[in-house]
């Protein structure tokens, strides 16, 4: 339960560093409108966001993997680019429904903060793997 923990608080610190990164170069494709302006709101919808980024990877991004194995080594993994990119809007889209959440411009736009989101992501999990009782 703790790993679990750890993996959403680390996947809410990465978006929401991936939007500070967007937002240092003055660009809006993508970004997060939190359901209430005041801090709790703002850090309750990353962590909303970072659980179901956790779940959309989890299960149809692994599904996804296993079933395009083929691709995967034909294109040398370059594939995995336009997965992810597809998985971050897939999440884009979820969060409509709520009337919050992540916003992303385009599919472009969206495969660019995959990139910066699983970059940053991998950064934060290897601060945060001593507190999720993982072995080094």
């Amino acid at each position: 339960m703790r790993r679990f923990v750890v993996r959403v608080v680390g996947n809410a610190i990465a978006l929401w560093l991936t939007t500070l990164v967007f937002a240092a170069f003055g660009l809006r494709t993508v970004r997060v409108v939190p359901y209430s302006p005041d801090p709790i709101g703002v850090v309750l919808t990353y962590l909303l966001l970072g659980l179901l980024f956790g779940i959309v990877n989890g299960v149809l991004g692994t599904a996804i993997r296993i079933v395009a194995f083929p691709v995967y080594l034909l294109t040398l993994g370059l594939i995995s680019l336009v997965v992810n990119g597809l998985l971050f809007l897939l999440v884009a889209w979820i969060t409509t429904f709520f009337g919050f959440g992540l916003e992303v411009a385009d599919f472009w736009w969206g495969v660019l903060g995959a990139v910066v989101l699983g970059v940053l992501g991998w950064l934060i999990g290897l601060l945060l793997r001593p507190l999720s009782g993982a072995q080094a």
